[in-house]
């Protein structure tokens, strides 16, 4: 194996470990600091009283397309923000999932998927950790994201010097 063959199969490794951790802190803790003495808070909190996890779903929007259609009819740059925001937050995702597969095999449906799981669990945590508000349409927009990055470097990747 060449070097920078060898090179690649350790850099893009390094680089998916950043963005994942990059991508949970952003989500999670929104720029702030990752704090484990609260995390470690929040947790004791909804085990000892699992109530008060379930009263932060009806905060919650379970509405398909809700959030994305308020957006697009009343626009405010905050919430333009948050929905660009979303898909630009996973494209990487379906980027490094095609970068990583075996012999670049990765399915359409399997980016969906493991798009699809991320953001559910980003999503839950929030709402378990009391660190957010669950929103179906931030599932909805970050698989976009996946899958629009999948689709991206599948199309214009071998242009810029990387093979699929």
């Amino acid at each position: 194996m060449n070097r920078t063959k060898r090179i690649k199969r350790l850099v893009v490794p390094v680089l998916f470990a950043v963005y994942m951790l990059t991508l949970f802190r952003v989500i999670l803790f929104k720029y702030g600091s990752i704090d484990i003495d609260f995390l470690w808070y929040r947790l004791q909190k909804n085990v000892e009283n699992p109530e008060y996890s379930m009263s932060r779903m009806q905060f919650g929007n379970f509405i398909p397309l809700k959030t994305i259609s308020d957006t697009v009819l009343s626009p405010t740059s905050h919430e333009v923000i948050n929905l660009i925001g979303n898909i630009l937050a996973f494209m990487p995702y379906g980027i490094f999932l095609l970068l990583l597969s075996k012999c670049k095999s990765i399915k359409l449906i399997g980016v969906i998927i493991r798009s699809l799981g991320v953001s559910l669990l980003l999503e839950l945590l929030q709402v378990y950790f009391s660190i957010g508000n669950y929103d179906v349409d931030d599932i909805i927009l970050n698989t976009s994201g996946g899958l629009l990055g999948y689709c991206v470097f599948r199309m214009y990747g071998k242009y810029v010097g990387l093979k699929r």
